[in-house]
């Protein structure tokens, strides 16, 4: 499962730019190794106040350009960031531990550019809502004002672009705290957005949990994007109360999948592997829980193990790496815990189960877990890692009613040889997306958001520009 060709990192220059001295900054380690990257700036709640003091002076400059030429400085921005995406991807690949190839940090650096081009290029249009002899009403959307954006630390440089650019394009100005875990792949994005913007239009605050807080609090935002945990989502909506700040919260997702009876297992096998081990399973819309048909247990079970033991594991650097570590020793330890308590409660492990330490300290086997159902820890809750519990079921109803018995609803997915069937079952799962034979991906034009505890508010595509604006209607 080891590959030894290592990438050899090129990021001397940029990571020249955005670390400060061992003296003055926070030592960030490489997620594989422990190896110090390099050191990140440890700012304060007075260096947040500064920042969204500036962002709101920037802010009227900023919102009194054209959409079309706030759109050809985006275009610009995401140049560069093609320009230097093998040095975000080596930043991201170490510091967040993702490899570089597949579905990983070559990726998410090429998809920041993506985004930010889409952003660029939506058209949002003012809307006639109604229209009779001698009088008109139109809906326009105007800038919000100044925007604070919290992003979490498993597609770091990815999810930053995702709240920074539609919010840019719309004429806000952005103040953005990355996680403690993972300040350099945000760092480094937006120096390479910065190389393009006017100054104090988006300004990164690298600080701890109490920059995180003042910012959820702050009057001085009129628009908060947090992307984590549902229990961080909910402190978020009561901080940000007093002020009436909008709230975009994309959270925690359990998300479940459901395999029906006559699907062909090896045809949906890659699809479904990739939606639940996708960045080692740290991703919020990755799948959580499969359901699956008694007719095709077994057959699934075999082939998600076959792909785990075959699919290889090493250092995000590894050209050869296809899954990496787990980015934090927390979140090592929770998957360890969830595994062992599912293994006490009588779940068969059928491969993995159990830390691979001649790679590093926060290595995990992928592991799939069979003969396991609901109650049990690693069905009930959001692992977050490369583990898998597979749930049989006989009857639809009943699979139904458990995928919706959760109190997340990111995403979830149907597999099915019959489409029709597939959608009949998909309208009735409770999640914002859902997938058909496929699960986890994301277009730049089509919106994606949560139900219940996984949040409310849409990312992308004109529904994401309208998140990050205030409506305002002119009639005539």
């Amino acid at each position: 499962m080891t590959h030894t060709e290592v990438a050899e990192p090129h990021t001397a220059g940029l990571l020249d730019e955005i670390t400060v001295a061992a003296a003055s900054g926070r030592a960030i380690p490489d997620a594989a190794t422990g190896e110090t990257i390099g050191h990140a700036p440890v700012h304060t709640v007075d260096d947040l106040n500064a920042a969204i003091d500036a962002a709101r002076a920037a802010q009227p400059a900023w919102a009194a350009l054209s959409h079309a030429e706030r759109s050809r400085i985006l275009h610009r921005a995401a140049d560069e960031i093609e320009a230097h995406a093998e040095e975000l991807a080596q930043i991201i690949a170490r510091e967040q531990g993702k490899p570089l190839n597949g579905p990983g940090a070559r990726f998410e650096a090429g998809g920041c550019a993506a985004w930010v081009r889409q952003a660029a290029d939506t058209v949002l249009e003012p809307e006639v809502l109604f229209e009779a002899e001698g009088t008109r009403s139109e809906l326009h959307y105007a800038p919000l004002g100044v925007v604070g954006a919290i992003g979490p630390w498993n597609w770091p440089a990815l999810i930053a672009i995702w709240q920074i650019a539609p919010s840019l394009r719309m004429g806000n100005t952005v103040v953005t705290k990355p996680s403690e875990y993972t300040p350099l792949s945000v760092l480094a994005v937006a120096a390479l957005l910065n190389r393009h913007l006017p100054p104090g239009v988006l300004t990164v605050v690298s600080g701890g949990r109490d920059v995180g807080e003042a910012l959820a609090a702050h009057p001085g935002l009129d628009k908060i994007m947090f992307t984590g945990s549902t229990a961080t989502g909910r402190r978020i909506v009561e901080s940000s109360a007093h002020n009436l700040a909008r709230l975009t919260l994309e959270l925690g997702g359990n998300d479940a999948g459901i395999v029906l009876p006559g699907t062909d297992v090896p045809a949906i096998a890659q699809n479904l592997f990739w939606g639940i081990f996708i960045n080692t399973g740290q991703t919020c819309a990755a799948l959580k829980r499969l359901y699956v048909h008694d007719s095709l247990y077994d057959d699934v079970v075999q082939a998600l193990a076959e792909l785990a033991e075959t699919t290889p594991m090493g250092p995000g650097t590894d050209e050869g790496s296809a899954l990496g570590p787990l980015s934090t020793r927390q979140q090592f330890d929770v998957v360890s815990r969830l595994v062992e308590e599912a293994r006490a409660a009588g779940a068969r492990v059928v491969t993995g189960g159990k830390p691979a330490p001649e790679l590093g300290a926060h290595f995990y086997r992928p592991t799939v877990v069979a003969d396991i159902t609901d109650g049990v820890g690693l069905v009930d809750e959001e692992q977050f890692g490369p583990v898998i519990p597979v749930i049989r079921y006989s009857d639809l109803e009943d699979a139904v009613a458990r995928a919706n018995a959760s109190a997340q609803g990111l995403g979830a997915s149907v597999w099915s040889a019959d489409v029709d069937e597939a959608l009949a079952v998909a309208a009735r799962l409770e999640a914002g997306t859902v997938w058909i034979n496929q699960h986890g991906t994301l277009n730049p034009q089509v919106p994606f958001g949560g139900v219940k505890g996984s949040g409310y508010g849409m990312e992308f595509g004109r529904e994401g520009l309208k998140a990050v604006s205030a409506p305002k209607v002119i009639t005539r």
